[in-house]
């Protein structure tokens, strides 16, 4: 079912006044995002005309944007990514661990973002890689999936590094090792060896001048002002936590779902929009994950919603490790002769994008929603003009 309103309905009614009042501050890769969510599923992408074999139904059904902050684009996109996933599985437990990021580092990074997200990210995983392959800890190889988050349930920005951990790793030996029952690494000594690691990285950009600051941040261009600025931040505690291990491979993909192809907001948790507010569900997790409602400016909801969107090509979805794309076949191969587990099976191929969605999501494309009959494609329907904009149309996800 289509959600009473999307965040595409507040861009197009007002996303040309913030266009006009955000002027230069707004860039390309922001201006490019809205105009795509602008355009999904309207006559400005085009489409194709259906018509029913029993009943003569017939029914427009236009272009997805397909752009990876769009809410309504990622339903597919996230069920194949899983499937994927699911020949990756070890029978072992998985733990969550998350990664963030001191408030003045945070800063940095929306000025910097392709930099510092790449930091955050590899600064994780060579956390555990460390840790890992210590003797006193596991002493083996380990492998993760690293998924950058930047926002907070506000829309504030909140970058965080969400990691999928199995619970062992490869010996020199080829035999698995296994971590604690229900104990992964010292949560403390992951803390301490990130924070060395991400300022290493982050002096080393400074150094190698792939940073740049303006506004309340210009200061920091000085090399003194800027080491004074890294001295604080090694006197801080930098919060790394582990949640409980999952308890099989059916939880760990359920759960990964929640955090892969996550956009800021999703159109589900919006409420009511006029010309100048917005009200949206939020999740307090201070207060035992009560759910509020925050009524936000049409503007500053917009950026906010803006600050999200990740410069063009940045990898937001990683695998480290055994899991690294360059060698995951061979080793996992050898990981589950170890723990004698079988290979899985081969995941169902597709034809078409119809196919597709029946076997990923179980829903069906080619269904007439009035007697049931199967929709068959008549003809195409050519973009509209640049200039137009999109009329109403049949959502047909």
């Amino acid at each position: 079912m289509r959600p009473v309103l999307e965040v595409a309905d507040i861009l197009r009614r007002h996303g040309g006044a913030f266009r006009a009042a955000q002027g230069p501050r707004l860039s390309s890769d922001q201006r490019r995002v809205m105009a795509a969510i602008e355009a999904c599923r309207t006559a400005t992408l085009g489409g194709h005309v259906e018509r029913c074999d029993d009943c003569g139904l017939v029914r427009v059904a236009y272009n997805s944007c397909r752009d990876r902050h769009c809410p309504k684009c990622q339903a597919l996109a996230r069920a194949q990514w899983l499937a994927e996933r699911q020949a990756d599985l070890l029978p072992v437990p998985y733990f969550h661990v998350v990664f963030t990021v001191p408030a003045p580092v945070a800063a940095i990074a929306l000025q910097n973002k392709t930099v510092v997200y790449d930091i955050l990210l590899k600064a994780a995983a060579e956390t555990i890689r460390l840790i890992s392959a210590d003797p006193k800890h596991l002493g083996a190889e380990t492998g993760m999936i690293a998924i950058l988050h930047t926002w907070g349930q506000t829309l504030t920005h909140h970058p965080h590094a969400h990691c999928l951990v199995p619970g062992g790793g490869i010996a020199p030996d080829g035999s698995w090792v296994h971590c604690r029952p229900g104990f992964f690494l010292p949560v403390r000594v992951l803390s301490r060896l990130y924070r060395r690691l991400f300022l290493e990285r982050l002096q080393a950009a400074f150094n190698g001048t792939k940073l740049q600051f303006f506004g309340h941040l210009a200061h920091l261009v000085e090399p003194a002002a800027f080491a004074r600025h890294l001295n604080a931040l090694r006197k801080v505690e930098w919060v790394v936590y582990a949640k409980r291990p999952f308890g099989g491979p059916e939880q760990v993909l359920a759960y990964l779902g929640r955090y892969t192809h996550r956009v800021a907001i999703a159109n589900g948790r919006l409420l009511t929009f006029d010309e100048g507010h917005v009200r949206f569900r939020w999740k307090d997790y201070r207060a035992g994950n009560k759910s509020k409602v925050m009524t936000l400016d049409t503007e500053e909801f917009l950026r906010r919603f803006l600050l999200h969107i990740l410069p063009k090509g940045f990898r937001r979805i990683r695998h480290f490790g055994f899991l690294a794309n360059a060698c995951r076949a061979a080793k996992l191969a050898r990981i589950r002769a170890a723990l004698e587990a079988p290979q899985p099976p081969p995941p169902a191929e597709a034809v078409n994008y119809r196919e597709r969605c029946a076997i990923l999501l179980g829903h069906r494309l080619d269904l007439c929603p009035i007697c049931g009959g199967r929709m068959v494609e008549i003809g195409p329907v050519p973009r509209a003009p640049a200039q137009r904009r999109a009329a109403p149309r049949c959502d047909t996800s």
